[in-house]
């Protein structure tokens, strides 16, 4: 049995998330980790889709990190003079390998509505940059090419939300004295699309044997669509939304109110193969109605700015190689000293900005100064674990499948053991420092491996996390 996940649904599943991510009750987190090296050339791994590969994240994780920042997105292309694009096809399955819309110097996106051909056929690459006519009316460049304007994308969004492999793209719903310039001129552009353009054609076959170019007739339920046909060879090689009289652009011309159609192709002498010509509608409500829907958006990213310590809960002057979307995390009021959360103990959300997902250790004496990426071993505990920071008389750490997960014991001697640092623990029973987020709590949606990245007070990470449904 043969089925498809259509475009709509992919968009419905990241909007739920995106709804989701507004619930105030819901609260996903930015999560660093993994400190020590992948192995002996620290060459990241790919993540497996497995339990396991859960559990060794939670157990390297140093810091998260609240994320209130959150858009759908869109893969990200530049224009570029030389390039040849696609014009939007209703046929077309996700993203085609030439793009039908860009992002000019500018921060705005046009949508490709015709693509440039020359009188034989021949495809024509585009030279003049897509700028300004932001009413939304298509218009035609020099080069050949129509285009409409769809939205720009605001210095905020773009601080955000851009990246070299995606831009944002979104919906708006109302402004009101806050909306941004960006988001007032899409509305505008939103409210004025019409229903059931017919936006383009699609030549199903070029037919053969033309002495002229036939008549096309739009036939549906919509009314005014035009179109045009060009021959080369006795094929048809162009059909453009346009009249008889004018050959550029008339907005009339593109019709409205169709909901299904077809084109009759008729005349242009006796045609040993008569030509097919197919119509292109626009998306329901109009292009530019919802460019969420017009750019088939089917990612989410969320975006997280950690800027040195964030007060404390974030180590610096370490590496994390591991980045991750955590969902709902919780802290352990019983104070299980960083075990997971137990039936006899009570569990409450974690709705901190930051937190710490690190254990600490403190000392009585510190003989020999600890160094961080060591490992450290309790003389009569066996406990091992790896050094994440190291402040004089306590340390933080994590411990994983290599170290063991043996708890250390109050007043023992902790030494490296691939170094010469040495200390005692206090004997009392603050010896140990518990985590402030459950690393074992929560969902964890997304992982990503990756290469060192060390961490500096003065170093702000810019971390996009990107779900593509």
């Amino acid at each position: 049995m043969a089925a498809i996940i259509t475009d709509k649904l992919k968009n419905l599943v990241v909007d739920l998330v995106k709804a989701n991510d507004s619930d105030a009750s819901n609260k996903y987190y930015a999560a660093i980790g993994r400190s020590e090296a992948w192995n002996d050339s620290d060459v990241s791994p790919t993540p497996l889709r497995t339990k396991s590969e859960e559990n060794r994240f939670r157990n390297s994780m140093q810091s998260i990190k609240l994320i209130s920042d959150v858009s759908l997105v869109i893969p990200r292309y530049n224009w570029s003079s030389g390039t040849f694009y696609s014009a939007y096809d209703d046929t077309q399955v996700g993203q085609p390998t030439n793009a039908y819309y860009v992002i000019n110097a500018n921060q705005q996106v046009y949508m490709v509505l015709r693509a440039s051909i020359s009188a034989t056929g021949t495809a024509v690459a585009s030279t003049v940059e897509p700028t300004g006519n932001t009413t939304g009316t298509p218009f035609k460049t020099s080069d050949g090419y129509v285009w409409k304007f769809m939205y720009s994308i605001s210095a905020v969004d773009a601080n955000k939300f851009q990246s070299a492999n995606f831009i944002p793209v979104k919906n708006i719903p109302f402004t009101n004295i806050n909306s941004s310039v960006a988001e007032t001129e899409q509305k505008a552009i939103q409210d004025a699309a019409i229903h059931g353009q017919i936006i383009g054609y699609g030549i199903e076959s070029a037919g053969a044997g033309y002495g002229s170019a036939p008549t096309l007739t739009v036939r549906g339920n919509g009314s005014n669509a035009a179109a045009t046909a060009t021959i080369s060879g006795g094929q048809v090689v162009k059909v453009e939304v346009a009249d008889s009289s004018d050959a550029s652009l008339k907005v009339a011309n593109f019709g409205s109110g169709y909901d299904f159609a077809n084109v009759e192709v008729s005349g242009g002498g006796t045609p040993s193969k008569p030509a097919k010509v197919r119509p292109i509608l626009a998306n329901s409500g109009g292009l530019g109605h919802d460019a969420t829907i017009d750019f088939k958006a089917s990612a989410i990213m969320f975006n997280a700015k950690p800027s040195g310590t964030e007060t404390l809960d974030f180590v610096i002057g370490q590496d994390f190689r591991q980045v991750g979307l955590l969902k709902n995390p919780q802290v352990d009021s019983a104070g299980h000293g960083g075990q997971p959360n137990t039936d006899s103990g009570t569990s409450i959300a974690f709705t901190a900005a930051t937190g710490r997902a690190l254990k600490g250790l403190n000392f009585s004496a510190v003989n020999n100064p600890f160094g961080e990426d060591k490992t450290i071993l309790g003389v009569t505990s066996g406990a091992k674990a790896f050094i994440d920071k190291d402040s004089g008389n306590s340390i933080f750490y994590h411990q994983n499948d290599d170290t063991g997960f043996r708890s250390f014991q109050a007043g023992e001697t902790v030494n490296e053991t691939d170094g010469t640092g040495q200390g005692v623990l206090d004997s009392a029973g603050a010896f140990e420092t518990a985590f402030e987020v459950n690393p074992h709590t929560g969902e964890l949606l997304y992982i990503d491996n990756r290469s060192a990245v060390t961490r500096s007070a003065d170093q702000t990470e810019d971390i996009k996390i990107v779900i593509q449904v």
